[in-house]
């Protein structure tokens, strides 16, 4: 739809920050934004910074050990583009990260690889130049009905 621009920000709630920011700080290397506060200054949330459009929001006090299981209804996992799997990959063995699935090539035509976090989020990686979202895209774009 025309004036949408993207998305901002996707948020979680997490049972541990403390936990939660050492694997997205420490061993994704999304760096703190910013922290909000209630108005009695108890904690609220902690956004952290992805790119410069787009940001991971966390929210403390969860109800429950683990996120949904992949069948539940809601979010079932956050993407996120890299420029080079295999090198992300290294870098996430070196810094302890299991992977939750092997590298695999999916039905889109992407070399995917599977992450979570401490509580049972899941993250998919990566997005082939020559995988089916991505052409489409390009279409789209040639066809300016991918603009804005």
């Amino acid at each position: 739809m025309r004036g949408v621009t993207g998305i901002g920000h996707v948020a979680i709630r997490v049972r541990d920050v403390d936990r939660s920011l050492t694997f997205y700080t420490g061993r994704l290397g999304f760096p703190e934004l910013l922290r909000l506060h209630r108005d009695d200054r108890s904690f609220w949330l902690v956004y952290l910074r992805i790119t410069d459009a787009q940001y991971l929001e966390i929210f403390p006090d969860a109800a429950g050990e683990r996120a949904a299981p992949e069948d539940a209804n809601g979010l079932d996992h956050v993407f996120l583009t890299v420029d080079d799997l295999d090198a992300v990959l290294g870098r996430l063995a070196e810094r302890g990260v299991p992977l939750l699935r092997p590298p695999k090539r999916g039905a889109d035509g992407n070399r995917q690889a599977w992450i979570e976090d401490p509580d049972g989020n899941r993250i998919e990686m990566e997005m082939a130049p020559d995988g089916l979202q991505a052409l489409a895209i390009e279409r789209l774009r040639r066809s300016g009905e991918g603009e804005g």
